[in-house]
């Protein structure tokens, strides 16, 4: 058969080009899908093999684990952090680019559900075999005579023995209520309370401690400043400055002030008085101020000038050829007239005081 026969040559020419085409598109379908388009298939075996472990990881796998903790904390510590506020990239005010995450530490495992354990209470400190309620005296001065302490509680037994200031003391036992010693005076001779306990000699039986309050005797509250010291020390009169008195007081030989301390001794260094209550000495020594320090005198001055100094019998020496200045014309007042001089008078060489202070000051004749 022929194909061209009765066609004219467009159209033969359309045949051959489709018969080209028909072919190139079988030649690409081959190279694409090779013999099996054409029903033919190729039978590959697959052989499986199993790995085998290794007892030690190989090296490439090194990477890919995770740093350990000393790593972690060597990186954070020795890892700059720069930071240029003034940068475009830095972050907003207020944010921290460079803060992270801390886990917090693990608490205690507590079971699910939720177990509330029990805080264990603190064992109670148990009761002594002896009590003390309380002491007679409770009060006591700082150097005072020796005295008889008396202890009173309960279950005290003949073998108890009082220690005072951790001494044991020669006990008395009165009744299981009740013991007694007497405590000498150089154990109150400073101002620290006292402890005092009850204890047998073995020390099995013990009590509570108490405190016995050891207080300051109370002293004068005023100053010597003075004496008027008379022929042979008959009535000599000291002076003293009470505390917030303006005025001082004066007191012989066995006046009382204050309501309790009694004057035994009057020198012109101290004086020394004795407590008519509770019977202790106390010595007051001459109050010797700083010129500083000098009491006011008269009118809110202070003594002797505008600085306080000790009176010497230079100070007031006669003084020779003082002159006053002559008075002067006063236009519209005769001169005849007597005036008041405002320089002060010279008497016998020793020129008069005159008070600042006075609005009528004397008049030089």
């Amino acid at each position: 058969m022929n194909l061209f026969e009765g066609k004219s040559p467009a159209e033969r020419n359309k045949i051959i080009v489709a018969i080209v085409l028909a072919v190139l598109a079988l030649a690409s379908l081959y190279f694409a899908f090779g013999p099996s388009l054409f029903g033919s298939s190729a039978k590959t075996t697959v052989k499986a093999t199993t790995p085998k472990p290794t007892a030690t990881p190989s090296a490439s796998r090194q990477d890919d684990q995770m740093p350990s903790q000393s790593d972690q904390d060597f990186a954070y510590v020795t890892t700059p952090i720069i930071y240029n506020p003034g940068m475009n990239s830095a972050p907003d005010p207020g944010r921290n680019i460079f803060a992270f995450y801390e886990p917090p530490v693990p608490t205690p495992y507590s079971p699910t559900p939720y177990v509330d354990i029990p805080i264990a209470q603190p064992t109670p400190t148990p009761e002594p075999p002896m009590i003390i309620a309380f002491v007679m005296p409770q009060n006591v001065y700082a150097g005072a005579k020796s005295f008889r302490l008396e202890v009173n509680g309960t279950r005290f037994t003949p073998e108890s023995q009082i220690y005072f200031r951790q001494s044991v003391m020669p006990t008395n036992f009165v009744s299981p209520e009740k013991l007694t010693a007497d405590i000498p005076a150089g154990l109150i001779a400073s101002e620290v309370p006292a402890q005092v306990i009850v204890q047998t000699p073995d020390g099995i039986k013990y009590s509570n401690q108490i405190i016995l309050n050891v207080m300051a005797p109370p002293k004068p509250a005023f100053q010597y400043i003075g004496l008027v010291a008379r022929k042979l020390a008959n009535n000599d009169t000291a002076y003293f400055q009470e505390t917030g008195k303006d005025e001082p007081l004066r007191a012989r030989l066995n006046d009382v002030l204050g309501g309790r301390f009694k004057l035994v001794s009057i020198s012109p260094a101290e004086t020394r008085f004795v407590d008519t209550q509770l019977g202790f000495s106390h010595t007051l020594k001459l109050y010797r101020p700083a010129p500083s320090e000098a009491p006011p005198g008269r009118n809110g001055f202070p003594a002797g000038g505008s600085t306080y100094q000790p009176y010497t019998p230079q100070m007031y020496q006669p003084q020779q050829n003082v002159s006053v200045p002559a008075q002067q014309d006063i236009p519209g007042i005769p001169n005849n007239l007597p005036r008041a001089n405002q320089q002060q008078r010279v008497v016998n060489g020793i020129p008069n005081k005159v008070d600042p202070n006075d609005p009528n000051p004397p008049v030089n004749d």
